[in-house]
């Protein structure tokens, strides 16, 4: 039986913001680190904007911010029953605007035209983005507003060291990953301070130096191990699963067997098989041989026979 464990490697040691977690009404204690970014940087503006904002407070990354510290806020969620939800949640708030809308990614109904038709600043405090799926090109598309913080959703399965991103599809529910949010991220002017377990999150750039990162690459902000899946080759062309053993939206289990490409009896190092196959050559022409030897023994016989 092979022997197969992982080797722990540090990762997520300049996270410190992690250490101020907490929820109110968020999902992996993004209330406190907000509290702690804008204690670090006071908000100026105390507007923000939620887009995928559902009803306004389950999961919510503003409730806090709109109920607890009186900030205004533009609100937008496409789902029409979630919507009635969140316009109850806020009733009685004159400062906060609800928008029924399905945000696309260029076009009238792009996120930059819908702030457009509000009165939010263009460089309002927050912005947080959860939409499963094309969170990365809403971010991308947004290019005449600045907000000073951008909280966004990436899928945590995907490895630090890989930049993917999903087809530029609103129909499409994949994610991108943390990689890709952190290139998008300096190319618009934003570096990572803090990473939860699904939200990264982006200050302009300006603003880092305040935050005493020391270094704010991936590995030091995050470590995403836990929720890795891991697939790699033996000789023989079996297949290894190691890490996640499971899809994380769906609850199904991945097996070793399932991955498998090979049958059991095709999974054999090549050069055994170019062995085998040499041997079985050889073996066919020493037969070969012998089966000409002997016809050639027996038609002279014959002849001689016949003489």
């Amino acid at each position: 039986m092979w022997v197969l464990k992982r080797v722990q490697i540090e990762r997520g040691y300049n996270n410190y913001l992690r250490n101020f977690a907490s929820n109110v009404t968020s999902q992996t204690g993004e209330d406190g680190i907000i509290e702690k970014i804008f204690s670090i940087i006071p908000a100026t503006t105390r507007c923000c904007a939620e887009f995928g904002a559902w009803d306004g407070k389950e999961f919510s990354n503003t409730w806090n911010l709109i109920h607890n510290r009186n900030w205004r806020a533009v609100l937008i969620e496409a789902d029409q029953d979630r919507y009635a939800e969140l316009v109850d949640n806020n009733r009685g708030r004159q400062d906060v605007l609800c928008l029924n809308k399905k945000v696309d990614l260029e076009g009238p109904d792009c996120l930059d035209n819908i702030l457009a038709g509000t009165d939010i600043p263009v460089e309002f405090d927050l912005l947080s983005i959860d939409i499963d799926g094309n969170d990365y090109y809403v971010w991308e598309s947004l290019v005449n507003y600045r907000p000073k913080l951008v909280i966004i959703e990436f899928n945590l399965t995907i490895p630090n060291d890989i930049v993917f991103i999903q087809d530029k599809d609103m129909s499409v529910n994949q994610g991108c990953s943390l990689s890709a949010l952190i290139e998008l991220g300096k190319a618009k002017g934003y570096e990572l301070i803090a990473v939860t377990e699904i939200n990264g999150f982006f200050i302009q750039e300006k603003y880092l130096s305040f935050f005493d990162i020391p270094d704010n690459r991936i590995d030091c902000m995050f470590d995403q191990s836990k929720y890795e899946t891991k697939i790699f080759q033996l000789f023989d062309g079996t297949l290894v699963l190691e890490g996640l053993k499971k899809l994380l939206w769906h609850g199904n289990e991945i097996t070793d067997e399932g991955i498998q490409v090979l049958a059991p009896h095709e999974r054999v190092y090549p050069d055994r098989v170019r062995e085998g196959i040499k041997q079985s050559t050889r073996k066919r022409s020493f037969i070969s041989l012998c089966r000409g030897m002997f016809s050639r023994s027996f038609v002279k016989k014959l002849w001689i026979y016949k003489r």
